[in-house]
């Protein structure tokens, strides 16, 4: 396997590299204060997005650095998820770049979602302003009321009535649900069906935000942040009467359309941690040389350079393995590296979390302040623990897997 970018790569990398310094680098400090500055107290539906964000887009879609997760070459760049890996990575270390590229989630998942799945109708109605980035989306799935990491729990029903489908129930930490260009949800529910098989009885549906009887209730705070203008939200839905033509690819499908969702996405996550570390990671060795303590930079006190060894190791051991991943999701497909997808998806957070950790320390009380967005990487490594499956469930399905290869399944092994 050969992890050399392509020259067509290499030049997308050299780009969002050269535009992330000169375009988003000196406005990303002064975007997040106005953000904070114009949203802070105030209620979730009158949140406001700078006209910074709608200029860097403009300029990014003009040099063509615009849905370069999407691999094809009319929709998006035509690059491979191998490809797309480092610019992902090289997105990750701010926390702006990802929605200026139109490549942030949940709206790629929800693009890849439709663009893999969808009818024409919802092509036309919804893929095309989505990839246009004229609006946004969000992802329901999780509910408050069972443990979501087994995804069967769902409580929530979209049951066929004639030609309509019916939602009932409540989702919650819907991501970028308080955004104002948020147009469309895409929920997964529960299609109650007794000659179908367990994994066959759910699916994904298309709502508007302002169908009848759906209720956005409330914002959802993530470490008393609320993540403006996009945010995490709590909804409901309360006969919510949509027609059949809103299911993707018919009722019954919704977790075949979760993992060729997930997977890719889970590359980017991965590789967007992995770009945040590399951030922390520099900052960390900065304040740490810049600083003096005892007579000594603190990067040479109190085990600090052994900190530093350990991050530069645990960083590329993650960036190995994720390039792995994607290599093998181009190679045989999604379905043949749950294993590899599942291992990223572990270690990817984990590692940002633990840099994150190590860089707040050298910081001292600047690093727990939003005077460096050592914090807000530090929230984004604890969440994605949790978003997309905990690390408990993938490593439950590593081990599964492991012990398959070595020839223990499901059944008793007969010995002699």
């Amino acid at each position: 396997m050969d992890f050399e970018p392509s020259a067509r790569a290499a030049d997308y990398l050299a780009r969002v590299r050269a535009f992330m310094r000169d375009e988003i680098a000196p406005v990303e400090p002064a975007f997040w204060a106005g953000i904070r500055q114009a949203n802070h107290g105030a209620d979730w539906t009158r949140w406001q997005v700078p006209a910074t964000l709608d200029e860097l887009k403009r300029k990014a879609r003009a040099q063509g650095l615009w849905n370069m997760f999407l691999p094809d070459a009319e929709a998006g760049a035509g690059l491979s998820v191998l490809e797309y890996a480092p610019i992902a990575e090289e997105s990750g270390r701010s926390l702006l770049a990802p929605t200026v590229f139109n490549c942030n989630a949940p709206d790629s998942g929800n693009m890849e979602l439709l663009f893999k799945y969808g009818s024409a109708e919802q092509k036309a109605r919804w893929l095309a302003p989505l990839l246009a980035g004229e609006i946004r989306s969000a992802f329901c799935m999780t509910e408050p009321d069972v443990a979501s990491s087994d995804a069967t729990n769902m409580r929530a029903t979209a049951v066929v009535d004639g030609d309509e489908i019916v939602l009932n129930g409540r989702k919650w930490w819907s991501s970028g649900i308080g955004d104002p260009h948020t147009k469309i949800l895409v929920v997964m529910a529960h299609t109650p069906d007794a000659a179908r098989g367990r994994h066959e009885q759910h699916s994904m549906v298309l709502v508007p935000v302002d169908t009848p009887g759906v209720t956005i209730e409330r914002m959802l705070p993530v470490f008393g942040f609320y993540d403006e203008p996009h945010g995490h939200g709590e909804i409901a839905f309360e006969n919510v009467r949509l027609p059949l033509s809103a299911v993707v690819a018919g009722p019954g499908r919704g977790f075949e359309i979760a993992q060729g969702r997930l997977g890719p996405g889970r590359i980017h996550h991965a590789m967007r941690c992995i770009g945040a570390a590399e951030a922390a990671l520099e900052l960390m060795v900065h304040r740490g040389m810049q600083r003096i303590a005892f007579g000594k930079p603190l990067m040479e006190l109190g085990g600090n350079a052994e900190r530093l060894a350990e991050a530069r190791i645990a960083i590329d051991q993650a960036r190995l393995l994720t390039l792995h991943a994607a290599w093998k999701i181009d190679t045989v497909g999604a379905a043949k590296a749950m294993k590899e997808i599942s291992l990223i998806k572990v270690v990817a957070p984990n590692v940002l979390q633990q840099v994150c950790d190590m860089a707040i320390q050298i910081h001292g009380g600047a690093g727990l302040s939003d005077d460096t967005p050592l914090s807000a990487f530090f929230i984004q490594a604890r969440s994605i623990r949790l978003a997309d499956g905990p690390d408990e469930v993938h490593k439950t399905l590593i081990a599964k897997l492991e012990l398959k290869r070595l020839g223990y399944g499901t059944t008793r092994r007969e010995t002699a």
